[in-house]
């Protein structure tokens, strides 16, 4: 504990702690149960008064119950958000935990109260759906409830879908957050490590630290190996029962609908994407070479190129770097980003009990998204602060469009984060002057985006794998899952990178593979769009900035389809995911 807090004042981030008070005052404060209470009351008041006649209101009266469900889904957002934010940074706190625990239930008891709704309208015919929705008095929810009704062939009885949300709050979600307090308390190596310190550690430029970073993973790991495969094969178990009771005919169709893609647009991209690992494997034989070593292993991979630049960026470094390259591409969004660092909206020190990783969570769109990093001075941080905060400018602009219009779909999702994400390199880039320190610049943004095309991909492939393998074989051991890994890890690298026995166990602290199934191919779908988007604002210039924006502000109210027109997309193309895959190729071929 002590390192953690030497580190963050030398990174000026000890005082980077958002402020949830503009949620609520804390995790005593009144307003949390009058909030539940309200929630309670009036979720079971819709039920009454509009139960079983759903398809007899006329709009003005639709409107008014959407409005009513719209309000009380906002306050449980409201509630869930400061509950899981507080829970976040502190795992370890059992009066926390129970606080997220607590709104989990209300979510499901609400669910329990509401969903007749979602049933009774999807059953309503098509014809007489097209008619109400004409009216004007329902313009703002259209899309909202037109694209609700793309769930009609998988939902289940009323009865069926009230036991499934009660259930849900002693399975999924509970395996989940057990997931997240293993990780939140472990420990790694002999310093007592945090697993974003060690994870951070695979990216020093001594190898033999890298190589204890790994095995100190790996340890880890292995110690805890016995409850993540329990917890992986729970989850596996789940989704497969789910999957099956809803008639979703494979393990991603039930990601697919939800993010509103056709199959197909996901196959094309996968296929887009496997059909060029050979990038992969040319830049690893690249990268071998300029480290000098016989062989690259698995702990390698991040190894920095002597020349790139390995200074610690203080937080206000990193703020100033940010701020800049989103002001140079649009004023606007600059702004909105500053008012995170401004009004304590980022929650940036390392610290034992908090979570790893990073992510930027929405609230309600009268109030604001917070944003998490685990800051630790280097490049890539700066890297992910952009990311995030790219996602949570996304979040305010979207807010515009209500609560119901404002979730974006997870591809569309990952836009505003990736093009932040090359708004910060490309300024840094032109910071640099020496050759070498700018072929090294460009490798670590390449081994970027590999993490976000290629592994990511390999990682979807992981996942098929492991969902059909499930489905056909049962429970699965933990040698199957290490081997479905290694195999699809294996074929992305190919013989460029040596892959140890270890990690093999390097499946299980993936988080995105329990909590969002199916989700991880929405990297991919996310940069190579904002590769293809980048090459047009170079041809467009500003008349590009305000159809961008216009894209974030819109949200969802639209589907993929119809929210990328105004650029000329076609998402079904493969040519088009090629387009985006030929920059990465051409990236490559400027340091080969």
């Amino acid at each position: 504990m002590a390192s953690n807090s030497g580190s963050n004042n030398a990174l000026e981030t000890q005082s980077v702690l958002w402020d949830l008070t503009d949620i609520y005052m804390g995790i005593d404060d009144p307003k949390i149960f009058a909030d539940i209470d309200w929630c309670t009351d009036e979720a079971q008041s819709v039920h009454a008064e509009y139960y079983d006649k759903v398809a007899d209101l006329d709009a003005r009266r639709l409107l008014n119950l959407v409005l009513r469900l719209e309000k009380i889904d906002c306050t449980l957002s409201k509630l869930a958000t400061f509950s899981f934010l507080n829970f976040t940074t502190q795992i370890n706190n059992a009066k926390a935990g129970s606080l997220d625990q607590k709104i989990h239930e209300l979510v499901s008891l609400c669910g329990t109260e509401t969903i007749f709704f979602e049933l009774e309208w999807n059953r309503i015919t098509d014809q007489s759906t097209i008619d109400i929705l004409h009216d004007q008095l329902l313009r703002g929810y259209r899309h909202y409830l037109s694209s609700m009704r793309r769930y009609l062939p998988h939902q289940l009885s009323e009865k069926e879908e009230q036991l499934l949300l009660e259930k849900n709050i002693a399975g999924r979600n509970s395996w989940i957050t057990l997931f997240d307090k293993v990780f939140g308390n472990l420990k790694f190596g002999d310093e007592q490590k945090t697993e974003e310190e060690v994870l951070t550690d695979l990216y020093h430029e001594n190898r033999e630290i890298r190589k204890k970073a790994a095995q100190d993973m790996t340890d880890g790991l292995k110690e805890q190996n016995h409850i993540l495969t329990h917890i992986f094969n729970t989850l596996a178990t789940d989704k497969m029962v789910t999957d099956r009771i809803r008639n979703h005919k494979s393990w991603v169709s039930s990601m697919n609908l939800d993010n509103q893609l056709k199959e197909r647009t996901v196959a094309t991209l996968v296929e887009a994407v496997t059909s060029r690992y050979d990038i992969v494997h040319r830049y690893y034989r690249v990268k071998q070479k300029l480290l000098d070593l016989p062989e690259l292993k698995d702990y390698d991979r991040y190894a920095p190129l002597p020349s790139l630049p390995n200074q610690i960026i203080s937080w206000s470094t990193c703020r100033e770097t940010v701020l800049t390259s989103f002001s140079d591409f649009s004023p606007e969004l600059a702004e909105i980003a500053e008012k995170f660092f401004s009004k304590k909206w980022i929650h940036a020190p390392v610290k034992h009990g908090k979570r790893g990783g990073a992510f930027a969570h929405p609230c309600v769109p009268d109030l604001h998204p917070y944003v998490m990093v685990n800051y630790t001075g280097n490049l890539r941080d700066v890297s992910t602060v952009a990311h995030e905060l790219g996602h949570g400018i996304h979040q305010v602009l979207s807010a515009q469009q209500g609560y119901y219009n404002s979730d974006t779909p997870l591809p569309l999702a990952e836009t505003a984060s990736v093009f932040a994400e090359l708004l910060v390199f490309k300024s840094q880039l032109e910071l640099l002057a020496d050759k070498n320190e700018v072929r090294a610049f460009i490798c670590q943004k390449l081994e970027s985006i590999f993490a976000t095309v290629f592994r990511q991909t390999a990682m979807n492939r992981f996942e098929e794998q492991m969902h059909n393998s499930r489905r056909m074989e049962g429970e699965l051991s933990n040698e199957k899952f290490s081997s479905h890994w290694m195999e699809t890890q294996q074929e992305m690298f190919g013989s460029s990178v040596t892959l140890s026995k270890d990690y093999g166990f390097w499946w299980s602290y993936i988080p995105h593979f329990l909590s969002t199934p199916g989700y991880v191919y929405s990297y991919a779908f996310g940069e190579l769009l904002v590769l293809a988007l980048y090459g047009i604002y170079l041809k467009e210039g500003q008349s590009f900035v305000k159809k961008y924006i216009e894209l974030l502000s819109a949200g969802g109210s639209s589907t993929p389809y119809e929210l990328l027109k105004p650029f000329g997309i076609d998402l079904d193309d493969p040519s088009f995911w090629q387009t985006g895959l030929t920059v990465i190729e051409d990236m490559l071929e400027r340091i080969e």
